[in-house]
C-alpha cells in the first residue's frame, strides 16, 4: 500500500493518479478519532447519514499528528473532493491558509473562527453556553451536596464558554451552589486523555461534587465511568451520551455536530460560503438529552423548569450572557 492509499484511502489514490475529480465530500475528524463518542462521532454519525439517505460515498480521515492537518487538506481538495470538513477549531488557520489555493473548493470548519471568511469557507458554530445553562440547571436541580463540577478538555475559550453558560445555570436555580471547575490541559491531547479525566473527576468528588459535567472530547469517557463507578451523576458532551451508563447519566448537552455535517454534504458544490452560521436552541443546534436512560432521574419539576427556560432563552426573555462577551463569565471566575 503506497503512502497516498495509507493517507488518504484507495479510492482517493486512485482518482488522483488518474486525474479524475470525485466530486465527493470529505470529513477530516480532529485528534481524538471518530469514535471518541463525543465531537468527532457526532461528526461521524452526520456523514454516515448522508450517505445513508443519498447511497454516496464520502472520504474520511483521523489525524495522527497536528502536523498533518494542512497535508489532509491539501490532499482531499487535490483528489477533487468537495467539500471539504473539518472539525474543530484549531483547523481554522489551516484552511484560511489553504482555502485561496483551491477556489473551486468549498471547505466548512466546525468551531471555528477566521477575522475574515475567504469566499469558499463557510464557519459553522454554535451556542454552547445556551444548552449548557440548561444542563446547569438539572445539575443544581439534583445534587444533593450542594457542589458540582465541570471538567473542560483544552484550556481555551470554547471550552470556558461551555462552562460559563452551566454556571449560570447552576447559579440561576442555586446562587448558594459551590462549582468546583477544572480543564484537562493546555494542548490537543487534553482531549484524549480519559485517565486525567478520572483523576479529576476523583478530586471533584474530594471536594463535595456529586454532579460533573465534562466538556472535554474523549477525555469525557473517563469522567462518565468514573462517576458512574463512585456512584455520581455525570453529564455528557456533543453526542447523547446517556447510554454509556444508564441511571448514572443525568442528561447529555447536545451539540448537533451532525446536523452541520450532514447538512453541508447535502448542500455539496452548493453549498453557500463566505460566512459565519450560528445554531442555537432557537436552531436546535444545541439541546439537552433525555431518553430512557436518563427519564428516572429528571423529575417532571425538572424537565418543566428547563423547558420554560428553553423557551425564554429562545425568546429573548432570559439572556445566557457568552463567555466571548468579554472573556469573563458572571457567575464563576474561570
Amino acid at each position: 500500500m503506497t503512502l497516498m492509499q495509507k493517507f488518504l484511502g484507495a479510492a482517493a489514490a486512485i482518482a488522483l493518479s488518474a486525474g479524475a475529480s470525485l466530486a465527493e465530500p470529505a470529513l477530516i475528524f480532529d485528534l481524538g478519532g471518530k469514535f471518541d463518542k463525543s465531537f468527532n462521532e457526532a461528526a461521524f454519525n452526520g456523514a454516515k447519514r448522508w450517505a445513508e439517505e443519498t447511497g454516496g460515498k464520502f472520504l474520511e480521515i483521523e489525524l495522527q499528528s497536528e502536523a498533518q492537518r494542512e497535508q489532509a487538506l491539501r490532499r482531499f481538495a487535490e483528489a477533487g473532493a468537495n467539500p471539504v470538513i473539518t472539525t474543530g477549531f484549531a483547523f481554522a488557520t489551516p484552511v484560511e491558509a489553504v482555502a485561496p489555493d483551491y477556489p473551486d473548493t468549498k471547505f466548512v470548519n466546525i468551531d471555528g473562527w477566521m477575522p475574515e471568511v475567504p469566499p469558499n469557507v463557510q464557519l459553522i458554530g454554535f451556542q454552547e453556553h445556551q444548552g449548557s445553562y440548561l444542563v446547569g440547571m438539572l445539575a443544581a436541580m439534583a445534587s444533593k451536596s450542594g457542589t458540582v463540577g465541570f471538567i473542560g478538555g483544552m484550556d481555551i475559550p470554547l471550552i470556558r464558554h461551555f462552562g460559563c453558560g452551566y454556571a449560570q445555570g447552576v447559579k440561576a436555580v442555586n446562587p448558594d451552589m459551590k462549582i468546583v471547575a477544572n480543564m484537562t490541559g493546555t494542548t490537543p491531547a487534553a482531549w484524549n486523555d480519559p485517565v486525567k479525566g478520572s483523576e479529576l473527576t476523583k478530586a471533584q468528588i474530594s471536594q463535595g461534587a456529586d454532579v460533573i459535567y465534562a466538556a472535554a472530547g474523549g477525555t469525557g469517557v473517563g469522567v462518565l465511568q468514573t462517576a458512574a463507578d463512585e456512584d455520581i451523576l455525570s453529564i455528557g458532551v456533543d453526542s447523547n451520551q446517556n447510554y454509556l451508563h444508564p441511571g448514572k447519566v443525568l442528561t447529555s448537552m447536545l451539540k448537533r455536530v451532525d446536523v452541520a455535517v450532514y447538512n453541508s454534504m447535502m448542500a455539496g458544490a452548493d453549498l453557500e460560503t463566505g460566512g459565519f452560521t450560528t445554531l442555537g436552541l432557537a436552531e436546535e443546534g444545541v439541546g439537552w438529552a433525555y431518553d430512557e436512560y436518563n427519564a428516572p432521574l429528571i423529575t417532571d419539576e425538572m424537565k418543566a423548569a428547563v423547558d420554560d427556560a428553553r423557551a425564554k432563552i429562545i425568546s429573548g426573555e432570559l439572556e445566557v450572557v457568552s463567555y466571548y462577551a468579554n472573556d469573563s463569565c458572571p457567575a464563576y471566575d474561570f
